[in-house]
C-alpha cells in the first residue's frame, strides 16, 4: 500500500529568525522534506534537520526555479514518499503567497495538509522601521494589497479608487516594478501627492533599509537611488511616526540606511 504523509505549509515569517514561530521551528527540526521559497532567510533554513531533503521552489520576478503547478506535483509525490512535509513559504502562507491555491490542490489530490501562519512582511518590516500600521491619531483602519497581480486573475485590476478612499494605511506588496502606476492611480483617486510613502526593503533583516518619500517624490527618488525589490511600501500619515520611532528598531539592524522625505 503506497504511503500517505502529511504537507505543513509553514510561514517562515520576513526574514529575523526570532520571529519564527515555535510551531513551525520545532516542524523544521522533524522535517523529512522541506520545500522552500527565494524569500525564506539562510538563518531560518540553519533550523531545518541536517537529514531532510531540501529543495530550492524560489520564486523571484522573472526568476522561477519550479513553475506553480510543477511545486502542486513535487508536494503530492513528496507527500507520497515521506511522514513530515514541510513547505517553508516566506511571510504567512496565506497573505499573497499562494498559500490557499496550494493547500486546495493538495486536499483535491487527497494530500492531509495544515497551514502553520507566519508574521507578515506586511506588518513586520513597517514594525522593525518605527511605522506603526494603527495609531489613534493617524489611522484606524489599514488595508493590504498587492502590486504585483496574477495573469487571468479573477478580476483584471485591483481597484486603486476604493482603496485610496476607503483606508487610511495602504500597505503594499510587491509593488516596487508597479510603483509608478501605483502611486498615479492613488492620486488620480484623490490623494495628495504629499501623501507620505515608506519603502522598506529587506523587512526585519540585518540588510534592512528605507526609502521615505511621498506620492509625488517616491518614483524620482526609487530611480535615483536604485532601491530594489524586494520591499513593502507603506502610504499614509502613519508614515510620519518614523522620525520619532525609527530609533527603537532592533539592535540586529541597528545599521539600516534611512533616505530623508
Amino acid at each position: 500500500m503506497q504511503y500517505t504523509g502529511k504537507v505543513y505549509l509553514v510561514g517562515a515569517g520576513p526574514g529575523d529568525p526570532g520571529l519564527m514561530t515555535l510551531k513551525g521551528k520545532t516542524l523544521l527540526e522533524c522535517a523529512d522534506v522541506v520545500v522552500y521559497d527565494a524569500l525564506v532567510s539562510p538563518q531560518v533554513l540553519a533550523m531545518i534537520t541536517p537529514g531532510a531533503e531540501q529543495i530550492n521552489a524560489g520564486k523571484r520576478r522573472g526568476k522561477h526555479s519550479l513553475m506553480q503547478t510543477d511545486i502542486t506535483q513535487l508536494l503530492v509525490e513528496k507527500a507520497r514518499e515521506a511522514a513530515i512535509v514541510v513547505r517553508l513559504k516566506g511571510g504567512d502562507p496565506f497573505m499573497f503567497g499562494r498559500g490557499g491555491e496550494e493547500m486546495e490542490d493538495l486536499v483535491k489530490a487527497g494530500i492531509a495538509v495544515e497551514v502553520v501562519p507566519g508574521i507578515t512582511s506586511g506588518i513586520a518590516a513597517p514594525a522593525y522601521a518605527g511605522i506603526p500600521l494603527t495609531h489613534r491619531s493617524y489611522s484606524s483602519s489599514v488595508t493590504f494589497v498587492t502590486g504585483h497581480e496574477g495573469a487571468g486573475k479573477y478580476r483584471p485590476a485591483v481597484n486603486w479608487q476604493a482603496i485610496a478612499q476607503g483606508s487610511e494605511t495602504i500597505v503594499v506588496y510587491m509593488g516596487i516594478h508597479n510603483l509608478p502606476y501605483i502611486t498615479e492611480q492613488l492620486q488620480l483617486a484623490g490623494l495628495s501627492a504629499h501623501t507620505l510613502v515608506a519603502l522598506v526593503r529587506w523587512g526585519t533583516r540585518p540588510e534592512q533599509e528605507a526609502l521615505i518619500g511621498s506620492l509625488g517624490t517616491i518614483v524620482q527618488q526609487v530611480e535615483a537611488t536604485n532601491f530594489e525589490a524586494p520591499a513593502i511600501a507603506v502610504i499614509g500619515p502613519v508614515v510620519n511616526l518614523h522620525d520619532l520611532l525609527s530609533g527603537c528598531r532592533p539592535a540586529s539592524i541597528a545599521s539600516e540606511n534611512y533616505s530623508g522625505k
